[in-house]
């Protein structure tokens, strides 16, 4: 049987839906399976602890950077970056997708 790979998809949530969307699906047309927080986009302390056990079950994590930094954690990171960090501490290997132009983009998908 062949391994179905599990990909895990990073980004801001609100300002890159169908820039997920996208990718979600190319993930799926690779026959593999994507996994991310479309379940709970406002996230908190709890909810991260639950994303870092998706993010172990992965095999990538994929990151999609636009031109937003993303919701605060208390300690003043983001929960994406805070995600990112954690798989990288897993050795989970990790593809980024970056906006070639962010400046182009508009005020209400940047920062």
């Amino acid at each position: 049987m062949d391994k179905r790979y599990q990909v895990f998809v990073s980004s801001t949530f609100a300002d890159l839906q169908d820039e997920r969307k996208k990718v979600q699906q190319a993930i799926m047309e690779l026959d593999c399976i994507p996994a991310g927080m479309e379940l709970f986009p406002a996230i908190d302390e709890e909810q991260f602890e639950f994303i870092k056990k998706i993010i172990d079950d992965s095999d990538y994590y994929l990151l999609i950077i636009g031109g937003r930094y993303g919701t605060l954690s208390e300690t003043g990171v983001s929960y994406t970056e805070m995600e990112y960090h954690y798989a990288i501490s897993k050795g989970i290997k990790v593809i980024a997708f970056l906006h070639k132009d962010p400046e182009s983009l508009p005020v209400s998908r940047s920062e």
